[in-house]
């Protein structure tokens, strides 16, 4: 037999209906209304989960080791990553390394670092932080920072 749409049907399980406890003796699920006798989890305010106190709670959890910071980290980007995507005299802004693929267009922070060395001239910077050393080497390059 062939499935199609005329012959499809809807699967029990999805239709199943819901348990009415409390509506009298009559419907099955009266008088302790399905909670058994006694007991904590017959009593009302538990809504039959167990309660766990402080420290099987802290148990509970799942523990990751070490620490995680709550702050980003700069994306590092060489001097000589730079060399060998720009030309002379180009201007280095956060969005034409993103475009390169250097650094995430999505994070921010982006720290320029001084290894490798720097042949191309007269390349201004824009809007970026430097380590002491990559603002000597651009600026003794020819280069502009702004």
């Amino acid at each position: 037999m062939n499935i199609s749409l005329h012959n499809l049907k809807a699967d029990k399980a999805l239709h199943k209906k819901t348990k009415r406890v409390g509506r009298g003796n009559a419907s099955g699920h009266g008088s302790y209304s399905t909670r058994g006798v006694k007991g904590q989890k017959s009593r009302s305010g538990v809504s039959g989960l167990k309660r766990l106190g402080m420290r099987q709670q802290l148990l509970s959890i799942p523990k990751s080791r070490g620490f995680k910071s709550h702050f980003t980290k700069n994306q590092v980007v060489n001097l000589g990553q730079i060399n060998k995507v720009f030309k002379d005299g180009q201007i280095v802004t956060p969005l034409a390394l993103a475009k390169f693929g250097l650094v995430d267009k999505a994070k921010a922070g982006i720290k320029i670092l001084a290894q490798g060395e720097l042949t191309l001239k007269n390349l201004t910077f824009k809007d970026f932080q430097m380590s002491e050393a990559a603002k000597e080497a651009i600026i003794k390059a020819g280069g502009k920072i702004s």
